[in-house]
């Protein structure tokens, strides 16, 4: 009965993390560049001389779903949608580099290039800062353009380029703030080839549908591994019982 109880409750926990990466993913839906988390659950077995009837159960969340999401054209300047498997590098919160395909981007007060989730972008030499007043834009190649009002005759300037990386060939991971980053500190390279499409979106690609039908699965999953619980110690009692019979 020990080993029964210790495989059901295993299973009731891998699935409330599924749950938790479906309720996650859920959530998300509607945020701009999200990538679906994906559980991976692992079976894993006690070594020893006894003889290994059951298995307990180890979930993680091993990556990302990297399918493109929808494009959604806003005409916003400075909106881009990254193409192919490029992906932006901004600063995180800790002053590392990041990843994300969010590229719903804006100015602050002070003038940096920040995107959706508040993160400067990075450009080639650092995050990139705008001169205040000055009308940006974003180029298909990622060049950020600085046009002054006064001046309207003139040719928007050069500001910088956005750091756009290659992920091919390299693992990455997502970090507790739904950033991608390089395990072990490292960094993507720079993709000179990279493009953007600019004055556009790229949606989550989580499917709503698929999500709510995944819950309910779940949901189900863990009512019946709670019902298991119940049967082991149903099981027990009926042991107990014919242990005190003379």
């Amino acid at each position: 009965m020990d080993r029964l109880i210790y495989t059901a409750v295993s299973g009731m926990n891998a699935s409330l993390n599924r749950e938790r990466v479906i309720a996650s993913n859920m959530a998300n839906a509607q945020t701009i560049g999200f990538k679906a988390e994906i559980l991976q659950a692992t079976p894993m077995t006690l070594e020893g001389p006894q003889l290994e009837t059951r298995s307990l159960s180890s979930t993680e969340v091993t990556g990302a779903s990297m399918k493109a999401g929808g494009l959604n054209r806003t005409n916003y300047p400075l909106d881009v949608a990254m193409q192919g498997d490029a992906m932006l590098a901004v600063q995180a919160m800790d002053g590392g580099e990041s990843y994300t395909r969010r590229g719903d981007l804006s100015v602050t007060v002070t003038g940096v290039l920040q995107n959706g989730d508040g993160l400067p972008v990075i450009g080639q030499g650092g995050p990139i800062t705008v001169p205040p007043g000055f009308k940006v834009t974003i180029g298909p190649d990622g060049s950020v353009l600085a046009a002054d009002p006064e001046t309207p005759d003139a040719a928007p300037q050069v500001l910088d380029r956005l750091k756009l990386v290659s992920t091919t060939g390299t693992r990455i991971a997502k970090d507790v703030a739904g950033q991608f980053r390089v395990p072990d500190g490292g960094i993507l390279p720079v993709d000179e080839n990279a493009q953007v499409i600019p004055g556009a979106l790229e949606q989550s690609n989580v499917n709503p549908s698929e999500v709510l039908v995944e819950m309910v699965a779940a949901q189900r999953l863990f009512d019946m591994r709670t019902k298991l619980v119940q049967t082991a110690g149903t099981l027990d009692e009926a042991g107990a019982r014919l242990m005190r019979l003379d």
